[in-house]
C-alpha cells in the first residue's frame, strides 16, 4: 500500500475541531478534492456556518459537497458514538478521520490549576481515543486513515505548556503504537506537527485559572497560512505519509530536539522567557 496514492473522491472524511481554524481549511481542502466531509464541533453557531460556506465550494466535478454538521462534545465518550453512528448511517462508514480539536493553555505549571490540566488533556488526548475507538471498525473494514495534529510540542518540551505537551506526546504514543497494531490492514495513522499557525488558536487557550490568558503568545518565526496547512496535510493523507512537519521551525526543532536536547531546551527557555515573566507576574520561573 505504500507508496500508492489514497483516493479521496467520494470518501467519507470526519473532522473534528472543524468549526474554525486548520480545521475549517481542511474542511474546505478535502471537499475540493471531492470527498463528503462530516464536521464535528462543540461551537454550534460557527459549525453551521462554516458548512454553509462548504455549499459555494465546487470539487473538479463542479458539484457542491456532501457536508453533514455535528455537535459533539469531544469529551463525552457517548456523544462521540452517537456523532461517528450518525455518519456511518449516513454515507455508510469513515473513509478517513481527522483527530483536529485541541486547546491549549499559557502558564507555568506550578500556577497550573488542576481542573485546566484535566480539560487540556481530555480534549486534545481523549477526545482522540473516543473518536478513533468509535470509529476504528469502519476504518479498518474500509482500509481507510487516522490523522492526529499534533503539534511540535508533541516531540519537544515547551516551556508554559506543560499540560499541552503533554497531552501531545501521549497522542504521538497513542497514534504511533495504533499504526504498529494496524499494520497490514491498510489502515494508514498519519501524524502531522503544524509550527505557529496564523489561526483564531487563541480564543481556545486557557491561562492557569481557567480565563484568558494575559498577554500574546510567543511567536517564533512566521507563522503559517492556515490554508496552505490545510492543503500539505491533505497532501500528505493522499500520499499515506507517517509524520508531517510543517515549517522550518518546525523540522529544526525536530532534530535539535533529538540530537542536542540541552540546546534546543536552552533556546526555548530564552525564547518563552518574557511571555512567562509577564503571566508569572514578573517572575520568570526559572528562565
Amino acid at each position: 500500500m505504500r507508496g500508492e496514492v489514497r483516493e479521496l473522491r467520494g470518501r467519507a472524511v470526519v473532522i473534528t475541531g472543524a468549526a474554525g481554524g486548520i480545521g475549517t481549511c481542511l474542511a474546505r481542502e478535502f471537499a475540493v478534492e471531492g470527498a463528503k466531509v462530516a464536521l464535528l464541533d462543540l461551537d454550534r453557531g460557527r459549525l453551521e456556518s462554516v458548512a454553509g460556506s462548504l455549499a459555494n465550494f465546487v470539487d473538479g466535478s463542479r458539484r457542491a459537497p456532501e457536508v453533514l454538521s455535528l455537535v459533539c462534545d469531544l469529551t463525552d465518550p457517548s456523544a462521540c458514538e452517537r456523532s461517528i453512528g450518525a455518519v456511518i448511517a449516513e454515507w455508510g462508514g469513515v473513509d478517513v478521520l481527522v483527530n483536529n480539536a485541541g486547546i491549549s493553555h499559557r502558564s507555568l505549571f506550578r500556577d497550573t490549576d488542576l481542573a485546566v490540566i484535566h480539560k487540556v488533556v481530555a480534549v486534545n488526548l481523549f477526545g482522540t481515543v473516543h473518536c478513533t475507538r468509535a470509529a476504528i471498525e469502519s476504518i479498518v473494514e474500509r482500509r481507510g486513515a487516522i490523522v492526529a495534529i499534533s503539534s511540535v510540542a508533541g516531540f519537544a518540551p515547551l516551556v508554559g505548556r506543560t499540560a499541552y505537551s503533554a497531552s501531545k506526546h501521549a497522542l504521538h504514543g497513542l497514534c504511533e503504537s495504533l499504526r504498529a497494531e494496524l499494520h497490514g490492514s491498510g489502515v494508514d495513522v498519519t501524524m502531522v506537527c503544524p509550527g505557529f499557525v496564523d489561526t483564531r488558536m487563541d480564543t481556545r487557550v486557557l491561562a492557569g485559572d481557567g480565563g484568558p490568558p494575559v498577554r500574546p503568545k510567543t511567536v517564533i518565526g512566521n507563522p503559517s497560512d492556515p490554508e496552505d496547512v490545510a492543503r500539505q496535510i491533505v497532501r500528505a493523507v493522499a500520499r499515506r505519509r507517517r509524520l508531517l512537519v510543517i515549517s522550518a521551525v518546525g523540522k529544526m526543532s525536530l532534530w535539535l530536539s533529538r540530537l542536542a536536547p540541552a540546546l534546543y531546551e536552552r533556546v526555548m527557555r530564552r525564547a518563552q522567557a518574557v511571555e512567562m515573566a509577564a503571566d508569572a507576574g514578573g517572575e520568570c520561573g526559572g528562565l
